[in-house]
């Protein structure tokens, strides 16, 4: 890659396994910058997840995600953005599953998307709104 960062820009709708869409364009993207097998495994589990939390929490008007690829040198950036309600902070720590003793256990196995996310990844910053959300994450190559 140059010194010049390339951006590609995907929308894809909410529906089921356009998820997969998204995780093949980023494994694209991926190799092309020369990514570990291991590190292209691990950028597509989280677009993946990203993209399921979109389509199951967003309550998006117009039903789709918009994902924005940023191929630098030595990192790429994907910028995953809906246009739905936004998220609550209790969402966020993930409080509102895992302590609620109201909520059924099966659900509170859930709700761990964001802490694979945030495992696999360099960074995880998370912006929301009542107009919507974005995450950016962004993956680093290993010198």
């Amino acid at each position: 890659m140059s010194d010049t960062a390339k951006q590609v820009t995907l929308t894809i709708p909410m529906h089921p396994d356009m998820e997969l869409a998204a995780a093949k364009t980023a494994s694209v993207l991926a190799e092309l910058m020369n990514f570990e097998e291991g590190e292209v495994e691990e950028i597509q589990l989280a677009i993946i997840e990203t993209c399921i939390n979109a389509f199951e929490h967003s309550k998006s008007d117009d039903q789709e995600v918009h994902i924005d690829f940023l191929l630098k040198d030595d990192e790429l950036q994907f910028k995953v953005t809906d246009r739905g309600v936004g998220i609550s902070p209790d969402t966020l720590d993930g409080s509102r599953l895992l302590g609620s003793p109201g909520v059924h256990t099966d659900l509170r196995k859930r709700g761990r998307g964001l802490q694979i996310i945030k495992s696999l990844m360099d960074e995880v910053d998370i912006e929301s709104s009542p107009n919507g959300t974005t995450v950016k994450i962004i993956k680093r190559k290993k010198p």
